[in-house]
């Protein structure tokens, strides 16, 4: 199930950039958003009834956070991936999920995992080719915004159960970018022809791979979670060469390898944490 949701999620950034030639960016992500939101929103329909009722201002806070995190990691995710290599810009936004598996850690091993991912991000900025500066400082606020993700999530299922949280926030986040995108993509946005395309790619990039991974995390720890996780950015880059056409040289590979070691290296440091036992 883990795999299956890093493959969907990897095919629908393929097939959202297919779109880049017919809308830009932003719409795209207006798209792709907007169709998780109407989906998530519908299953989680009667949790949204009574969230304004039953939470806290401040618990209402915390979820408008995690829906601008989400929009702006969306947004600045699809800004790079109109600029480089799909397996490029997975792998410098990984930066943001390894930042948050070693932050406040004191264990002199995980400081040489940050600098073995350092290094291969260096080694992308500089190989060349495909890779623009812009492209790569788009996908580094993609990682901020994925960090950010992580912190709200965490914080968001603390406060509000279930998925009501996700779909609040996929609905927030639809109306920080919907605007601009409108802005950006004027009519072609209804298009009946595309519209289609953007449903399927928010499926498969947010509701199936979030319901995969949900599952999964039910049967296997969070340790081996993280650490098939960090072949999302292989698989992407694979991705990248079937779907897209994008063939990596050998320098870009091994800087992806350099990240990939880092984020499992970094995820199996972490120690499980003690299960409270039961009343």
């Amino acid at each position: 199930m883990i795999l299956l949701g890093i493959v969907s999620v990897q095919v629908g950034a393929g097939l959202a950039k297919h779109l880049f030639e017919r809308l830009p960016p932003t719409s795209v992500v207006s798209i792709r958003l907007l169709a998780s939101a109407l989906v998530l929103g519908f299953l989680a329909r009667r949790g949204l009834r009574t969230i304004l009722r039953d939470h806290s201002w401040t618990s209402l806070a915390v979820v408008a956070g995690y829906g601008v995190a989400l929009a702006g990691m969306n947004f600045a995710f699809y800004q790079a991936l109109s600029r480089i290599p799909l397996g490029v810009a997975v792998t410098i936004e990984f930066l943001g999920p390894l930042s948050v598996a070693i932050a406040g850690s004191r264990r002199p091993r995980d400081l040489l995992w940050a600098a073995l991912a350092g290094a291969g991000v260096v080694m992308l900025a500089r190989g060349g080719g495909d890779v623009s500066l812009a492209g790569i400082a788009f996908a580094l606020v993609a990682a901020v915004g994925w960090a950010c993700y992580i912190l709200l999530t965490a914080a968001t299922g603390r406060r509000i159960p279930g998925s009501t949280g996700l779909a609040l926030a996929s609905i927030i986040g639809t109306l920080v970018v919907l605007p601009g995108g409108l802005a950006a993509g004027g009519g072609a946005v209804f298009d009946p022809a595309l519209l289609p395309i953007g449903l399927g790619v928010g499926l498969l990039s947010s509701v199936i791979p979030y319901s995969l991974e949900l599952e999964a995390l039910r049967r296997v720890p969070a340790r081996v979670f993280g650490i098939l996780m960090s072949l999302e950015p292989a698989v992407a880059a694979l991705v990248g060469v079937v779907v897209l056409g994008e063939i990596l040289s050998g320098r870009q590979w091994v800087a992806i390898g350099c990240v990939i070691v880092a984020c499992a290296g970094a995820t199996r440091s972490r120690k499980e944490p003690r299960e409270v036992p039961e009343a």
